[in-house]
């Protein structure tokens, strides 16, 4: 199933192309390159295309993401594993005295 929803989403991706370029160039690259609007390869296209458009409603409502997070995680973009950002830090504030010192 999951090679049905790509091959879906190539072929929407095409006729968005094709509508985008239709829509700015009045040039319909696929009526050009399968021989016309009327001609039978033409109209299998479309015909696809339309289909594949049906087949992508189903991503419109799965989920963004496969991995489980938690809230956190996704509230914040970060993986909680990794503590580099909220991690110990050496204090530095030492240092500076020292060198106001000398």
């Amino acid at each position: 199933m999951e090679v049905l929803k790509r091959i879906a989403l190539a072929l929407v991706i095409i006729g968005a192309i094709n509508w985008g370029l239709i829509g700015f160039f009045r040039y319909d690259l696929v009526s050009n390159l399968f021989g016309g609007e009327s001609a039978f390869l033409s109209r299998v296209i479309f015909g696809l295309v339309g289909l594949s458009g049906l087949v992508c409603i189903s991503l419109l409502f799965a989920p963004l993401d496969s991995e489980e997070h938690t809230e956190s995680e996704r509230q914040y973009g970060r993986n909680s594993e990794l503590s580099t950002e909220f991690g110990e830090e050496a204090d530095f504030t030492d240092v500076k005295d020292k060198d106001d010192n000398k």
